[in-house]
């Protein structure tokens, strides 16, 4: 059986709210919200380490914002950033919002990810 992870941010789609999302990191990095993509991206681009990371992982690898994923999969999840791993067409949840936020380096997410692999 093929692995499949949906990655989930905590932050929804559109270029309005990409465009808020970039400031807030910006001006306000503390209190961003998505620790996923904090570590995950720069302020514009998908780090190159983080890149590299995902695609020598061997699965398959979903990337959504909260309400695409909410859409999509129809689920009651609230918190987020979250990662699951999609089983028979069932979500399992791999890692929550607080594991993804106690999260202080790309090595520390990384690791997180690598315990459920």
């Amino acid at each position: 059986m093929t692995k499949h992870i949906v990655f989930v941010y905590n932050a929804d789609s559109g270029m309005f709210n990409t465009l808020t999302d970039i400031a807030h990191k910006v001006f306000s990095p503390q209190t961003y919200e998505c620790n996923l993509c904090a570590i995950s991206h720069s302020y514009l681009t998908e780090r190159s380490e983080w890149k590299e990371y995902i695609e020598g992982l061997g699965v398959e690898c979903e990337f959504l914002h909260r309400d695409e994923f909410l859409k999509k999969y129809n689920s009651d999840e609230k918190k987020f950033p979250v990662i699951f791993e999609l089983v028979d067409d069932e979500l399992k949840l791999q890692l929550s919002a607080e594991k993804i936020n106690s999260c202080k380096s790309m090595d520390d997410l990384k690791s997180a990810i690598n315990e459920f692999l």
